[in-house]
């Protein structure tokens, strides 16, 4: 009875260290078999053990007629376990060595989401939004009637709203340190290359209150009066009436005079000396 509780307590002692939820390899026959268990793992969650199984068989099954299936998985697995790097390299193995395969599309899609994984925030470089941008744009011309074509369409906006975000931001960091004509160029770029996002009317203001600072008060109220009455009822009405307001309390700024300076002209004929006009010696 003594050596029944040791063991007892030996095993639950093993268990608290494993934890409830330790993944176990499940037993494998052959290679054939890998792919069907690393799927059963990648639906139950394991995408850690699913990587663990399909590695050593991508690399022995290189002519293996669903090794394609096993990179394609592989990279999924990946994705979910947010290694974007390890995702990336998938899908660009599957386009390249295997276009034929019936995964390629899908991995054309995911590709970009590998990309977008490793972007940052708007306060940062954007490199990894435009990869992700430009490859969702090509799968989405390549592959109209995909099955995630649609999907697509809300990840390309949602690249094209953190672009704009970051062209708006930079606008309106200019704005604070006071310098309104770069402030206006980034204002500019939102307006004319990201009119579908959300941020355009936001540009709208800062391009009006930058003008404002620049000496066209005049034309950015009546900007600002015109976005009140066409969103009338909605939240950019409101900040256009709250941005008017404010810059309608700043003196007005007077620009100095040009000065014109005297020509500089030879002396018409029979002028006397120190006249005033043209070169003197």
């Amino acid at each position: 009875m003594r050596d029944l509780r040791l063991a007892l307590a030996s095993a639950a002692l093993v268990m608290s260290v494993l934890g409830c939820g330790a993944a176990v390899v499940p037993q494998i026959h052959n290679d054939s078999d890998r792919l069907n268990v690393a799927r059963r793992m990648y639906d139950k969650g394991d995408y850690t053990l699913a990587v663990e199984i399909l590695t050593p068989y991508i690399s022995s099954a290189a002519g293996a007629g669903d090794v394609d299936q096993a990179i394609y998985l592989l990279g999924l697995s990946h994705l979910k376990a947010k290694e974007w790097a390890s995702a990336e390299g998938d899908f660009q193995r599957l386009l390249r060595d295997y276009p034929e395969s019936d995964s390629a599309q899908s991995a054309a899609f995911r590709l970009g989401e590998a990309y977008f994984g490793q972007s940052r925030g708007p306060d940062f470089e954007q490199e990894f939004t435009l990869k992700a941008l430009e490859q969702w744009m090509a799968y989405r011309r390549d592959a109209p009637e995909h099955w995630l074509a649609s999907e697509s369409l809300t990840r390309i906006a949602e690249c094209r709203a953190r672009l704009a975000t970051k062209l708006y931001r930079t606008g309106d960091l200019y704005v604070k340190l006071k310098e309104y004509a770069p402030a206006k160029i980034y204002f500019k770029n939102v307006m004319t290359q990201y009119s579908d996002t959300p941020v355009y009317g936001d540009a709208i203001l800062g391009m009006a209150v930058a003008d404002a600072r620049l000496g066209a008060r005049d034309t950015a109220l009546v900007i600002l009066r015109s976005l009140e009455e066409e969103f009338a009822g909605r939240p950019l009405a409101q900040k256009a009436a709250e941005t008017r307001a404010m810059i309608m309390k700043w003196p007005a700024v007077v620009k100095a005079p040009k000065r014109r300076a005297q020509p500089n002209e030879p002396p018409p004929p029979g002028a006397q000396p120190g006249a005033g006009a043209g070169i003197n010696p």
